[in-house]
């Protein structure tokens, strides 16, 4: 990133919150230079501060890419001081949650190359995974470009329709918080059988921390996996039999969930 084309052109940064300052030291980390990043955020933090990048003051001509990190409530007083750089080369990258390609190219112009990029939480410490989709203009090289910016902070996929976000928020982006509240019922769970607050909770994180970097790195898929932990008879198994009823366990309650937040995610984007 050192010597690139987003070093030579610039990196324009429209807000930068958490999602915004973990990617910007991912990319600081791999060598883009400070003096590339343009940032725009009325309440910069301290951290923000230090980096060196160039903080609320005029931006480049032409920059490579113009990277849209704002609320999606902000974004109809954030997004006319970019309407200048619609319909050129500088490539408009949004990881703003259900804002559409459509809306992007209704502001800034039809011709405008956009991507749009649904990260998630996990991104904050380089674990999240973010899944893409850009528009007709969106060129082979800004698509790449748009990956490995999205790199710094975790695994990229890329989807073949803007119609798959939907899917995406439920599954991804929001699943982090499903996870986050399994956590606390098994540490609840636990709680009750007669563990101690702290030990039951410590006892919950590093059990889904380990079973998902298990996961993650196993060349077995999560069934075969479940398999393994599971002897005939033993306690593993009574405690699945409970968790995957068909009809009153997790099967049903995780397709009600996906399904409550993907509708949710189109009600949005359809305003």
């Amino acid at each position: 990133m050192k010597n690139g084309e987003i070093a030579r052109r610039g990196l324009m940064l429209l807000g930068c919150g958490k999602m915004g300052s973990a990617m910007l030291e991912g990319w600081l980390a791999r060598g883009l230079p400070a003096a590339s990043v343009f940032v725009m955020d009325p309440h910069p933090s301290d951290w923000l501060k230090a980096q060196g990048v160039v903080l609320n003051e005029d931006l480049p001509e032409d920059p490579a890419i113009a990277l849209i990190a704002v609320k999606p409530q902000m974004m109809a007083s954030a997004l006319p001081s970019l309407i200048p750089y619609g319909n050129g080369s500088t490539l408009f990258l949004s990881v703003a949650a259900g804002v559409t390609i459509a809306a992007y190219e209704k502001s800034l112009g039809e011709d405008t190359p956009v991507i749009r990029a649904m990260p998630n939480t996990p991104a904050a410490v380089g674990q999240g995974i973010t899944a893409i989709v850009g528009n007709a203009h969106a060129s082979a090289m800004q698509m790449d470009q748009a990956e490995d910016l999205l790199r710094a902070v975790g695994d990229v996929v890329r989807l073949e329709d803007e119609s798959q976000m939907d899917a995406v928020t439920g599954v991804s982006g929001s699943g982090p918080a499903y996870v986050f509240h399994m956590i606390e019922c098994l540490a609840a769970a636990g709680q009750a059988r007669g563990l101690a607050p702290d030990l039951a909770l410590r006892l919950a994180k590093a059990t889904v921390a380990g079973a998902g970097a298990l996961a993650m790195q196993a060349g077995e898929d999560p069934a075969q996996l479940r398999r393994n932990v599971t002897s005939p008879n033993g306690t593993t198994q009574a405690g699945l039999e409970v968790l995957m009823n068909e009809d009153t366990g997790l099967p049903p309650l995780m397709r009600d969930t996906v399904a409550a937040a993907a509708d949710r995610s189109r009600e949005l984007a359809n305003g």
